[in-house]
């Protein structure tokens, strides 16, 4: 699992959903998998359901249109048979690419949201710089990247 992911999957644990992530999905007869899920997270006070792809790749627009049309057709098949099993399969699934970059006027890919790395960045910095000063409202230890974060932005005794 890459830096990102793991940071992404932290951050929505952070805001309460249930997470899965590096799910492999579609076992073939020929052995392997038919694909593996970054990032499913679920809020279940809210009925939010999220798939998140991020990748850092440098193909053509071409190339990750095909990628990731079978990476967002493989969560829709597979999030409610395999993943979330006890949720209703008529459920709306959002579904996201976190990309290095986000080019004006282009805001879908494989018919799933696009946003950059630094959007999300921005998005987690905003949230993290709300929690104030480590010492006095630490964010818990099991997200270690989020609290180095805090330390980093917030400082432990005072804001930097």
């Amino acid at each position: 699992m890459s830096h990102l992911e793991n940071l992404i999957a932290e951050y929505y644990d952070w805001k309460g959903y249930l997470i899965k992530r590096n799910i492999k999905v579609g076992r073939l007869s020929r052995g392997g998998w038919e694909m593996e899920l970054d990032v499913i997270a679920f809020d279940p006070h809210t009925g939010h359901l999220i798939h998140i792809e991020p990748s850092v790749d440098a193909h053509s627009w071409a190339t990750r249109e095909e990628r990731f049309t079978k990476k967002f057709n493989a969560a829709r098949k597979y999030i409610f048979s395999k993943v979330f099993t006890w949720l209703d399969s008529s459920m709306e699934v959002e579904q996201v690419a976190v990309l290095i970059s986000h080019p004006k006027g282009r805001d879908e890919l494989a018919g799933g949201k696009i946003i950059s790395i630094d959007e999300l960045m921005a998005e987690i910095r905003q949230k993290v710089i709300g929690c104030g000063i480590v010492a006095k409202n630490a964010i818990p230890e099991q997200y270690p990247l989020l609290r180095t974060l805090q330390l980093s932005h917030n400082g432990y005794y005072k804001t930097l």
